[in-house]
């Protein structure tokens, strides 16, 4: 008997846009491109067998910040349903300033992250946790257990039960991943080289997150790839960005 093909992942992420210098050096230190589902040239100067253990476990997301974390899509609904909520959700959006953008050790791992805490972020994550959970089946026994890791909090893990994922609200904080969760040592190399190479591009010191997409991943061996896009402000009562 055949079994029956695997079901696809989806999430809700900024993913900058693909020609933006910003895009193009989180690509580099994932070596993956979500855009074309294709690996990138690795980060000039890097160690291609070093780098690749570091970056194994971010790269198979892509560069982004997570709007709502991955799932399966609920019984009855289909991918069609999925893209005409993000355009409508993203229409009603301000895009939004980041400010300055940092490299910060965030627990064990390297992201960029905001400089100073933007609300607005704050508010466009929360938007896309409640619009889209209509979207989301409910976790299976084995993703429950994968994800209730015994650093989380009473309220983490209310909120892993009730939206399919720990951090959200009060606990999300706005991030772009470029690494896996290494020891000190490995991570201040990597921070180090890191640092170095961001200060060097050009205008990369704040962006605006400017839309969201929905990226799938077809099975679980399988990167997640961009497939759908949705300009953030839209609509007429939404035409700019804002910074507070």
């Amino acid at each position: 008997m055949n079994s029956p093909p695997p079901e696809p992942r989806y999430a809700i992420y900024f993913v900058p846009a693909a020609d933006t210098t910003l895009y193009r050096f989180g690509a580099s230190v994932l070596g993956y491109d979500s855009y074309s589902g294709q690996a990138h040239d690795l980060i000039e100067g890097a160690d291609a067998l070093v780098w690749r253990e570091l970056v194994h476990e971010p790269r198979m997301y892509g560069f982004h910040a997570t709007l709502k974390a991955p799932f399966y899509l609920a019984k009855g609904a289909t991918e069609d349903d999925l893209v005409r909520a993000l355009v409508d959700v993203a229409a009603n959006q301000p895009a939004v300033l980041t400010g300055e953008l940092a490299l910060r050790e965030l627990g064990s791992f390297i992201a960029l992250a905001p400089a100073n805490p933007i609300p607005l972020l704050d508010r466009l994550a929360e938007t896309c946790v409640r619009a889209f959970d209509r979207f989301r089946a409910p976790m299976s026994v084995q993703e429950r257990a994968r994800r209730l890791v015994p650093a989380l909090t009473d309220r983490q893990i209310e909120n892993l039960v009730r939206w399919g994922y720990p951090y959200v609200f009060e606990d999300f904080r706005f991030h772009m991943t470029l690494t896996g969760s290494h020891g000190v040592q490995k991570r201040s190399k990597a921070l180090k080289f890191l640092c170095k190479k961001f200060e060097q591009l050009p205008g990369v010191a704040s962006t605006t997150v400017d839309q969201i997409v929905i990226a799938r991943q077809n099975d679980k061996a399988s990167p997640f790839c961009v497939i759908e896009i949705a300009p953030l402000g839209q609509s007429p009562y939404r035409p700019y960005a804002y910074s507070y």
